[in-house]
């Protein structure tokens, strides 16, 4: 079991080392660089866990492909990164910009939490305070009259 575990690992290592095709790099290594270093931000639309560097799918190679384009076109990586996002949208960005569109996505868990954490505050302070008062012994009155209920009379 564990062997079998090692090589789906290691294959799983290998094929995320290949996404990136020998005849997509650039000859220039700071070119190169620079789409590495803007591919690792941009989410494969097909695998959509994945950058697209890790990804063999067709379509994170065409994007790698504009990407190097656009670099070699002389583009800036903010440029390159502007054109990905007016392509394909803002989805493609492993880390969406934080806009109305996207509040959800930014402070939805956090206020999650915050409810959560305020709703077991408020538990707990009603937990306690709603907890049975000690018993408090019954006066002879009362007594008599549970006895006369219960039909325990004794006379």
């Amino acid at each position: 079991m564990r062997r079998v575990l090692l090589t789906a690992l290691l294959l799983l290592v290998t094929v995320a080392a290949y996404a990136v095709e020998p005849g997509e790099k650039l000859a220039d290594p700071a070119l190169e660089a620079r789409a590495r270093s803007i591919s690792a931000g941009l989410r494969c639309l097909v695998c959509q866990n994945e950058s697209i560097d890790d990804s063999g799918a067709e379509l994170a190679h065409d994007i790698r492909i504009f990407v190097r384009q656009r670099l070699t076109a002389g583009d800036t990586d903010a440029q390159v990164v502007d054109a990905v996002v007016a392509r394909y949208g803002s989805f493609v960005l492993l880390k969406p910009p934080v806009e109305p569109a996207t509040y959800l996505l930014w402070f939805g868990p956090p206020v999650l939490v915050l409810i959560a954490l305020g709703g077991t505050l408020i538990w707990l302070r009603h937990g306690r305070g709603s907890r049975p008062a000690a018993a408090i012994p019954l006066s002879p009155e009362e007594q008599r009259r549970l006895r006369d209920l219960l039909g325990e009379n004794d006379g």
